[in-house]
């Protein structure tokens, strides 16, 4: 038995299900029983049955498919699989920030820590984050931890977001030159940038999605040929639903060393193991699921 046939019969011997992120290792995403961007991992974690949910992403994730899900066991195969800009912003941190601005709203990023979430009014994702702070129209708002992704929010709505200091170091790994470059050599490609990009990268380019939305955006686009500007792991899923397609990343350095931490032999250890299990303190659960929840409501 090899191990993908043997990771497959322990996952239906335990009841689990396995879930992973658009930037997982190819081989990790091939395994998985769904692949999606954060949004809608939160939504499949919320609604499958399964006793064990085995989480490829990083552990923000994980967390909040433990906060949502607090009857199940989630596993995430590689506990060290952090995000360092979930890191740049503390709980005491944020509740500091709040106190600077009584009365705004805070709408945070899913990449955060559970401890933001319970601090804040409402999540969102790359891709539902101008509905959600759209729904604050006539409250100032603080938008954490990212700011790349806070500007391309201000900008989309033509109002001034109060913005955390943090961002995403792959992402600003992505260079307008680089853009430029690829564009020259591929004059009829589309370029799909990622809003934790920088502006400059961002103003390169042709179209700003969330990963999800460069999924669907490709499968319908008539184009044959697209730039990435993403973390590289995105191109698997879009090389695999669109065979007949063309897809060229921007920088050999737009990896996620966290997002490769799982592998097929971490899974299958975690399968066996039944660990490691992500928790979340009940007081700071019970406060993070509100945010969790109101971003679902108005997604």
């Amino acid at each position: 038995m090899n191990l993908v046939e043997e990771i497959r019969k322990l996952r239906d011997e335990r009841d689990a299900f396995i879930v992973a992120h658009n930037y997982q290792r190819p081989e990790v995403q091939d395994i998985a029983d769904f692949v999606g961007d954060s949004l809608e991992l939160a939504r499949i974690a919320n609604e499958i049955e399964a006793r064990y949910l085995v989480f490829c992403g990083v552990h923000f994730m994980a967390e909040t498919a433990a906060i949502l899900n607090p009857a199940k066991t989630i596993l995430l195969p590689d506990p060290l699989s952090g995000c360092p800009m979930a890191d740049m912003l503390t709980g005491p941190q944020l509740a500091e920030f709040k106190a600077q601005h009584p009365g705004a709203k805070v709408v945070c990023y899913v990449n955060s820590t559970a401890e933001v979430k319970a601090l804040s009014d409402c999540c969102c994702t790359s891709g539902n984050a101008a509905k959600i702070v759209a729904r604050y129209a006539d409250d100032e708002v603080l938008f954490v931890p990212d700011q790349h992704l806070g500007s391309y929010v201000a900008e989309t709505l033509g109002r001034e977001l109060i913005l955390w200091p943090g961002y995403c170091p792959t992402h600003v790994r992505i260079h307008p030159e680089e853009i430029a470059a690829l564009k020259a050599a591929h004059p009829g490609a589309l370029v799909l940038a990622h809003p934790e990009c920088p502006k400059a990268a961002r103003d390169a380019s042709d179209h700003i999605l969330s990963t999800g939305q460069m999924v669907n955006f490709v499968k319908d686009s008539p184009a044959r040929e697209f730039i990435i500007a993403t973390e590289e792991g995105l191109i698997h899923r879009l090389q695999k639903d669109n065979l007949d397609k063309r897809f060229h990343r921007v920088s050999s350095y737009a990896i996620c060393p966290n997002m490769k931490r799982n592998t097929l032999e971490k899974v299958l250890t975690s399968l066996r193991d039944l660990s490691p299990v992500v928790t979340v303190a009940e007081e700071v659960a019970n406060q993070a699921r509100r945010a969790i929840e109101q971003m679902l409501a108005w997604s």
